[in-house]
């Protein structure tokens, strides 16, 4: 686990260095604006998603600065959309990371301009070629396109909004999984799949690390929803059974506490097998799936 560890403190410190030098305020009537993106980008956090493009990158090369444009911008869409679930017409949380969320910190109307300036922003760092002149069109076309439809209606976004239309309602386990593929698995994947066609992965490895990144994604929110339940809002950061308290539809909700349990075990040996080809080359990924199912916050 110490190797992991170590391997998100890497991860955490190239892609902080990079969004650094990026998120410079340009103008006297926008410093809060900067002051609030830099405010939510900057409040810790294991820096996962960025750390999966790393890990699946490093399958196929060790050059981490030619991928870290990508590990940046998926790390800005997170962090948008942590923004924006905080507010008071999304989650209502008045806490994250152990810090006022954007909106208690800055304003509500501030806050959702924030979050939608590190929305563009995201596009922007991968797109802009003069930060990574070597990343071939082909696949710079392809990883923008990736991330747009993991991060709009047909993935997040589309699994937000079935998260808040799905509040009251009996959760069935065909609404929960889609919540939670959409919601949360489809950024993790897209990271998967950003390190893979930056790497060169033909096919074959792009359907293996895929399929890595769905059942690892799913796996992540199940263990979320757990910790909803049975750690602290000291641990966690942000406040705990907002999922109870707001009638989420939820693995626990639908199969028990220990019944989630075993659906996230189920993803975590999914998420394995998936990599079995690539032998000691997938242990960074492996490690990856083993803190997913371990983790306390």
């Amino acid at each position: 686990m110490n190797n992991i560890l170590s391997f998100f403190q890497e991860s955490s410190e190239r892609v902080e260095h990079f969004l650094d030098k990026k998120f410079v305020n340009s103008s006297i009537y926008t410093v809060k604006l900067t002051e609030g993106m830099r405010y939510s980008l900057f409040a810790g956090g294991k820096r996962l998603r960025p750390a999966l493009v790393y890990a699946s990158y490093g399958i196929f090369s060790d050059d981490y600065d030619y991928v870290t444009p990508f590990a940046a911008a998926i790390e800005v869409i997170h962090t948008y959309s942590l923004i924006h679930d905080d507010l008071p017409a999304m989650d209502n949380d008045d806490m994250r990371r152990g810090k006022p969320s954007n909106h208690i910190a800055f304003g509500e109307a501030e806050a959702i301009l924030a979050g939608d300036a590190l929305l563009t922003k995201a596009f922007e760092i991968m797109s802009d070629y003069t930060v990574s002149p070597n990343i071939p069109d082909n696949i710079r076309v392809k990883a923008v396109y990736k991330l747009a439809l993991a991060a709009g209606d047909l993935g997040m976004v589309g699994g937000q909004y079935a998260d808040i239309a799905a509040e009251g309602r009996k959760a069935t386990s065909e609404l929960v999984e889609f919540i939670h593929k959409n919601k949360t698995a489809a950024l993790i994947e897209c990271a998967v799949y950003l390190g893979g066609i930056a790497g060169g992965a033909d096919d074959k490895q792009m359907e293996q690390l895929i399929s890595f990144g769905r059942y690892a994604g799913l796996a992540f929110q199940v263990i979320d929803d757990i910790l909803d339940i049975t750690s602290s809002s000291e641990t966690l950061g942000k406040n705990i059974q907002k999922d109870i308290n707001s009638h989420k539809a939820t693995y626990p909700a639908v199969y028990s506490l220990e019944g989630a349990k075993n659906k996230a075990e189920q993803y975590i040996d999914k998420a394995c097998k998936s990599l079995e080809s690539f032998g000691d080359k997938a242990d960074t990924l492996l490690s990856i799936a083993e803190f997913i199912m371990e983790r306390k916050s």
